[in-house]
């Protein structure tokens, strides 16, 4: 900003302002076009490629007024990276103007779609209003932003809007600086919009009135209905139907990971889970994410089979008009939004539309196709989705949300890092794919990719790193990857990397989990790290998972990690628990007991090959550690999902509540490796499973303290990162960072993206932004 504004001897200054930041698709124009009228002053605003450029003239103290409130009041979907303000010459034009906006070199980002807004909400409910039950109302404050995004800067012809012109006086709404849609890009009416179509199975259309009232009659009659969203296509049924539930979970392939539901307001929840202040702010959020909200009593019974052995429920409120219109039939449509505050009986379980674990269904067609079987109705409606967008699930916690999937409502809102560097595109690990680009000093993550284990997810990972590149104009120095070869990850930023003739940056796998954490809260210099997680390639070519590292921006050593058990029959054994217990107990001296405890899994098998050390490669996973207490504990043999007995463990520990740790049970040997074998033994012979998970996570916490404590010590080390999937558990991340902090320790933990490998890529541009080429 200029040190002091220089007017003119007719007492008229002009400056010309700069305001970068998420400023574009956010309503900022017609903000500053107010402001500067209201204020008496004169001059143009506009978009262009680094944000939003403005020129403003008047007295000096009503330009100081405006550069005061240009970021302290902006519009609610706007970010404010900066405002930089300089002088320039008066002119003799008079008024207010926005005028065309300016291409260039893309310094800008497209904002998040967000959840309807009250105003649009109050509309969609009023009879007198055009726009009653219309469900693709939106405004300047709320709707589709990224989704229907192919290009910046983001104006109505470089989205899936395009092709919609307006009528009249949605034409007039656009054009009017006063009207809370001018300029909306998605802006629309039943007149000119988009508009739904209730297909059957085969994709024929159904002519059967209202659409949402058609589309509730199944709901309620235990149909599975497939319902186009903002990112993608979701599968609901009625949540307290438990055929429904159990039909749509075979239909899906789908056995025991647990599903979210839908609810009008926090209030219909309330019976069924805990929802606390910042659990409830978050489902109310612009953002809309699935809140993950620890089970009371009788919610297994009220939803059978919707989110079993586990400690909680997900649940979101309606984001999109025609989630709502949905809740508003089943209350039978009354005036106003009051109704929403009140326990509403209808409960929907909303689950992504990706059968067999293959990337979200987005197209009308791909629906019918992919969904057949599975849907036995669809709406579907004609606006494209230009990129596929999950939804975001979150656990609420007092210094905001904890990601476990960051996707919608948060994507593609960048991360601010400690500082610029050359940009990097970064392509993830192989388990909750996303990939990141780096642009200055801000890093943009894809929405949720998935798992890299069939090619319609590969392909998925392909299109969104092409879409984000495009939408950034960015034009990437470096690729990094996992250090693993055979990730399709790693092929892919070799591969773009060498068409490119830029350099190929392989990152291990815990020191990106750590660099993650670290360039989210800018810290540039050395930190203390802990990675739990399932497996990572180590540098030594062996599995790692339990690692305790010191981290200095683009190098790392690793100071300790996790006793090793073997893994017998390699990468099976991470989905049979059993196994784990089986290596647990062989490592005790007490193999002769394994098949005894696991009787008809080839229990003899595995005990030889343990006895041989054959196809029993070792590892220092910690997650690997969780899945052997379970099954030590009787909870889990077998595995339907990734983390599945970890969860369950954590539930089992919560609903027995808390135990004091023993410290006998663990300890720290030479060379920094933490012993946990005493712990398996007494997990072996405890018969109470909810006592036993309860000792398992309160000792486990004890033992990472004092291996923490006592590296950062040596060290001289004030500093701990925690990242890795182990710490989307919230006894462990709670405990841990509790007992680091009273400690003296000063705790960084995972919270604008994913402790587990869905932030993994943030941490591999942050490294290869500091590495050398």
């Amino acid at each position: 900003m200029p040190d002091a504004i220089v007017p003119t001897a007719s007492g008229a200054a002009r400056l010309r302002v700069r305001v970068r930041g998420t400023v574009q698709g956010v309503g900022f124009r017609p903000f500053v076009w107010r402001l500067a009228t209201g204020l008496g002053l004169d001059g143009w605003v506009r978009n262009d490629a680094e944000g939003v450029l403005a020129e403003v003239q008047g007295a000096p103290g009503a330009l100081d007024e405006f550069l005061r409130r240009v970021a302290g009041e902006a519009p609610p979907l706007a970010r404010v990276a900066a405002v930089e303000a300089r002088d320039c010459l008066p002119q003799d034009a008079r008024g207010f103007a926005i005028v065309a906006s300016a291409g260039g070199a893309a310094g800008t980002g497209i904002p998040a779609d967000t959840a309807t807004c009250p105003d649009c909400l109050e509309e969609l409910f009023s009879r007198r209003d055009r726009r009653h039950r219309y469900a693709f109302t939106n405004c300047t404050h709320c709707g589709p932003r990224f989704t229907i995004a192919r290009a910046i800067p983001y104006d109505r012809p470089a989205t899936t809007m395009a092709g919609f012109a307006m009528c009249p006086a949605c034409a007039r709404e656009y054009a009017d600086p006063a009207d809370r849609r001018f300029h909306a890009q998605p802006n629309a009416c039943p007149d000119c919009g988009p508009a739904l179509a209730l297909l059957d199975a085969a994709g024929r259309a159904l002519d059967e009135g209202d659409v949402v009232a058609a589309a509730l009659r199944r709901l309620a009659a235990g149909g599975i209905v497939a319902l186009k969203g903002l990112g993608g296509f979701h599968l609901a049924c009625d949540a307290r139907n438990g055929a429904a539930v159990a039909r749509l979970r075979a239909a899906k392939q789908r056995e025991a990971k647990p599903f979210a539901v839908m609810a009008a307001g926090a209030a219909s929840l309330a019976p069924y889970a805990a929802v606390d202040a910042p659990a409830r702010a978050l489902l109310a959020s612009r953002e809309r994410p699935i809140v993950l909200l620890p089970k009371r009593a009788g919610c297994d019974e009220a939803f059978p089979g919707v989110a079993p052995g586990v400690a909680d429920l997900g649940a979101m409120l309606p984001a999109t008009p025609l989630q709502w219109l949905l809740f508003h039939q089943a209350a039978g449509s009354p005036e106003g939004t009051a109704w929403a505050e009140a326990p509403q009986a209808l409960l929907l379980v909303m689950t992504s539309a990706n059968p067999g674990g293959e990337p979200l269904v987005a197209g009308n067609d791909e629906a019918v196709r992919r969904l057949a079987g599975i849907a036995d109705a669809l709406v579907a409606h004609d606006r494209d989705i230009a990129v596929r967008c999950d939804d975001s699930l979150v656990r609420a916690t007092a210094a905001g949300p904890a990601f476990v999937r960051r996707a919608r409502g948060y994507t593609p809102a960048p991360i601010a890092l400690p500082r610029a560097g050359r940009r990097v595109l970064a392509t993830g690990a192989w388990l909750k794919n996303t990939a990141c680009v780096t642009r200055g000093a801000e890093a943009f993550l894809t929405p949720h990719v998935g798992d890299l284990d069939n090619a319609a997810t590969c392909e998925a990972l392909e299109g969104a790193v092409a879409h984000l590149l495009a939408i950034l104009e960015v034009e990437p120095e470096a690729c990094a990857h996992d250090l693993h070869p055979d990730f399709h990850s790693s092929a892919l930023a070799a591969r773009l990397a060498a068409e490119r003739g830029i350099p190929a940056v392989a990152v291990q796998h815990h020191h990106a989990h750590v660099a993650a954490v670290c360039a989210e809260h800018g810290h540039a210099g050395p930190v203390l790290g802990l990675a739990l997680d399932g497996v990572g390639l180590g540098t030594d070519g062996a599995a790692w998972g339990g690692e305790l590292l010191r981290v200095d921006g683009a190098r790392f050593s690793r100071l300790g990690h996790f006793s090793p058990l073997a893994l017998p029959g390699g990468d099976r054994a991470a989905r049979e628990p059993w196994r784990m217990a089986a290596a647990a107990l062989h490592a005790l001296g007490r193999g002769d007991e394994i098949a005894r405890r696991f009787p008809r899994r080839g229990a003899d098998t595995v005990a030889r090959m343990l006895a041989q050390s054959v196809r029993s490669p070792l590892t220092t996973s910690a997650g690997r550690w969780f899945d052997a207490a379970a099954a030590l504990l009787g909870v889990r043999e077998a595995s339907d999902f990734e983390g599945q007995a970890a969860m369950q463990l954590e539930a089992l520990a919560a609903a027995h509540g808390p135990v004091a740790p023993d410290a006998g049970l663990w300890g720290l040997a030479p060379g920094g490796t933490l012993e946990l074998l005493a712990l398996a033994d007494r997990l072996a012979d405890t018969r109470d499973p909810g006592f036993g998970a309860a000792l398992f996570h309160a000792t486990l916490v004890q033992a990472l303290a004092a291996w923490a404590g006592e590296a950062a010590r040596r060290e001289g080390l004030a500093t701990v990162a925690l990242g890795g999937g182990c710490f989307v558990n919230a006894i462990l991340s709670t405990g841990l960072a509790g007992e680091l902090r009273r400690a003296g320790l000063t705790v960084l933990e995972a919270r604008a993206a994913p402790a587990n490998d869905g932030g993994i890529a943030l941490g591999q541009a942050w490294v290869a932004m500091q590495r050398e080429s």
